[in-house]
């Protein structure tokens, strides 16, 4: 059985991060690529962002048959898109997500300021739309244990 408490606190987790990441992407583009801390800070709370992400895709597939697909990233996103969790389009969306959180974590020499800058700039509605969409994933388990117990 998914434990909601604790992919309600990932999704709370998620949701700081992004407050701290949409601060960070107010700095102007110099002013970023001119900050070291605020690099760190944005790459940090980007890999925690992306980390919690898969936490709660590893525990939502482990609890509903899917502990097969919890061994890599990709595989998550995957198996959470074949699932419904997520819808297709999102599904691939973490599966890219996969592959940079892979090169945040073993890459990170590669990885540059700018694409950071341009990451904070454009595509923080991903991780948004994961929150919502496993917000609404589990209304809908909730909707359906409730019909099972009556």
């Amino acid at each position: 059985m998914i434990n909601v408490s604790l992919v309600q606190e990932r999704l709370s987790l998620i949701k700081s991060y992004l407050t701290e990441l949409e601060e960070l992407r107010r700095f102007e583009r110099e002013a970023f690529l001119a900050d070291k801390k605020v690099i760190g800070a944005t790459e940090s709370y980007l890999r925690r962002s992306l980390e919690a992400v898969f936490d709660v895709g590893r525990h939502i597939l482990a609890k509903t048959g899917g502990a097969d697909l919890t061994l890599e990233y990709k595989s998550i996103a995957q198996g959470l898109a074949a699932r419904g969790v997520v819808d297709r389009h999102l599904g691939e969306q973490l599966v890219k997500m996969a592959g940079y959180r892979n090169r945040l974590v073993h890459l990170y020499h590669l990885v540059t300021d700018e694409e950071l800058y341009e990451i904070i700039q454009s595509d923080l509605d991903d991780i948004r739309g994961f929150v919502v969409a496993i917000r609404d994933f589990l209304g809908r388990q909730g909707r359906t244990n409730s019909a099972q117990r009556h």
